[in-house]
């Protein structure tokens, strides 16, 4: 897609284009009447603005498939990469539904990788589809978060705030399933705040997990993007 810049100059009844090819060096002139130059404008600027969100949301797929990625990779307990991809596709995806299916499907691929292939011996030859309900429960509660912080603005104060909020749903949300499913805690207050104080040691590896790969994430977004921005 060449880059290209106009000048118009405005006479009694038409107005002449110079369309300059930056690549190429080559001009192009082209005279029309006043409101066959704005709908020219209009076109034009509506048609970029299509191919740059087009650009944009594919930059942003390739980032969580490689983020994704890190996941299959050895890693300390807890720093994973999901709660910055929840976030991430809350901020990118939050207008455009079909393609908030584009994080839930990178969890249940890599959930599929790691059950059947990574740990395959511990499930005694039986295929598992999905590793818990409740991951995805807070893995949609940190979408949430992430589109309630991140809708209107990314700024990096409120990527830290979705960040740090995304870290306590995940602690919330796995640990209260643990108490509730593993049988290791009685099921009352007692053994919930149990459960939950057995957590925290794991809690700060959640939390700079989702700082690393937040900052990774929307850093490598905004670099990569910046140079296709419209200045209007």
């Amino acid at each position: 897609w060449p880059e290209l810049t106009a000048m118009i100059l405005q006479g009694k009844n038409c107005r002449r284009v110079f369309w300059k090819n930056d690549v190429e060096g080559t001009v192009y002139v082209l005279s029309l009447c006043h409101d066959q130059c704005i709908s020219l404008g209009s076109n034009l600027i509506t048609s970029i603005t299509e191919i740059t969100t087009f650009m944009n949301q594919r930059i942003a797929i390739a980032l969580i498939a490689l983020a994704t990625i890190t996941r299959l990779l050895p890693h300390p307990h807890n720093f994973t990469p999901l709660a910055a991809i929840a976030l991430f596709g809350a901020a990118y995806f939050g207008r455009q539904y079909l393609l908030l299916l584009v994080p839930f499907a990178s969890l249940f691929l890599s959930d599929l990788f790691i059950n059947n292939v990574i740990y395959a011996d511990l499930n005694q030859g039986s295929f598992v589809w999905i590793t818990s309900g409740w991951l995805y429960l807070a893995f949609a509660l940190v979408m949430v978060a992430g589109s309630a912080w991140l809708h209107n603005k990314v700024s990096v104060l409120r990527v830290l705030g979705a960040s740090l909020s995304g870290s306590m749903v995940f602690f919330l949300v796995s640990n209260f399933s643990t108490w509730l499913e593993s049988g290791m805690y009685a099921l009352n207050l007692s053994g919930l705040m149990a459960c939950y104080t057995a957590g925290i040691p794991f809690f700060g590896n959640t939390v700079m997990g989702d700082l690393v790969f937040s900052g990774l994430l929307f850093g490598a977004y905004a670099w990569l993007t910046r140079k296709q921005e419209i200045i209007a």
